[in-house]
């Protein structure tokens, strides 16, 4: 466990949204062509353990926190398959809620450069699957974080919020990770968004969101780009805005002041799990380091660095951040 600025044990984490299936392809660019006939009827797709939520709190873990997962996973074989990574990775799998139904899957593919984009199979699945009566308590003094399409995807985003509510947290993060493959229209994701943001703002909590995240909602809010967006969500009472900004680093607005570190230049692999990570370096910073956000920032860009470097979610230990920043 991580030690807090006073040598204390440092605050666990509580982390809520999607657990599901990526479908990888083998390389980059696969797809694009038609395939061969010998290769039409067993392919070379990987079935990833995955989720925004479930790649932070495994990040979270292999940076040494205390972490329970909290969202709904399902019996079939695939949710066999992550409950046993979340188990490898010491996140608590104690206070996880049976889901009804099939685990959902995203179909990743991957441009020549290694950027992902997504295609999810999310209707009807025991991913979302979200029932107060079966979502746990948070613990006194526990951070809750909350993430990616379970805060849109219908019906379960509205059940979902109405559980955060009712469990008063002191301590929240809302990672937004916009996927507009869900919802196209910016106006009806920004709707969906609001009452996160409202619920992160009351408490002076920490929103986090890409460049493009931003950009993408900004017009529904009636402004112009991600800089504009990132401060009215501070004036709206955000405690700590963060922005990455992908190879040009990342940003936080704090007490709304501008602190912003660079990008590390490294050969990208995939960029899968890329603002998962990224979260999980910036929250075990801001929780360690008397929120200091320079100091936040670099870790969570570090973090980021070593897994664009992999193949798939793989996110860095301690050790290897650690490492990033001495080097």
């Amino acid at each position: 466990m991580s030690t807090g600025e006073d040598g204390g044990a440092a605050v666990g984490f509580l982390v809520v949204g999607e657990a599901l299936i990526d479908l990888v392809p083998a390389t980059k660019g696969d797809g694009d062509a038609d395939p061969e006939p010998a290769s039409t009827f067993a392919s070379t797709w990987q079935a990833q353990t995955a989720g925004g939520p479930l790649n932070t709190a495994v990040a979270l873990a292999r940076l040494d926190r205390t972490v329970a997962f909290g969202a709904p996973i399902g019996e079939d074989a695939l949710a066999r398959q992550m409950t046993a990574h979340l188990r490898a990775n010491r996140v608590a799998v104690d206070r996880v809620p049976a889901g009804r139904g099939p685990t959902a899957m995203a179909v990743v593919s991957l441009d020549e450069a290694g950027k992902a984009s997504y295609h999810f199979h999310a209707a009807q699945t025991a991913t979302f699957d979200f029932d107060t009566d079966r979502m746990p308590s948070l613990a006194d003094g526990e951070w809750l974080h909350i993430a990616s399409l379970a805060l849109v995807v219908r019906p379960g985003a509205e059940t979902l919020h109405r559980w955060a509510l009712d469990q008063r947290p002191e301590l929240v993060s809302v990672d937004l990770n916009v996927r507009t493959i869900v919802e196209p229209d910016p106006q009806a994701y920004w709707g969906a968004l609001e009452p996160w943001i409202d619920l992160v703002a009351e408490r002076g909590g920490v929103v986090k969101g890409s460049d493009e995240d931003l950009d993408f909602l900004a017009p529904a809010a009636g402004l112009g780009d991600h800089a504009q967006l990132a401060r009215h969500l501070a004036e709206r009472g955000v405690g700590c805005v963060v922005t990455t900004l992908g190879v040009d680093g990342a940003s936080a607005l704090v007490d709304r002041e501008e602190v912003r570190v660079p990008g590390r230049r490294v050969e990208v692999v995939d960029t899968v799990a890329a603002g998962d990570t990224f979260m999980a370096g910036f929250l075990d910073g801001w929780t360690t380091e008397a929120t200091d956000p320079a100091t936040a920032l670099s870790r969570g860009v570090a973090a980021a660095s070593v897994v664009v470097g992999r193949r798939g979610a793989q996110p860095p230990t301690t050790d290897e951040v650690d490492a990033v920043l001495r080097g």
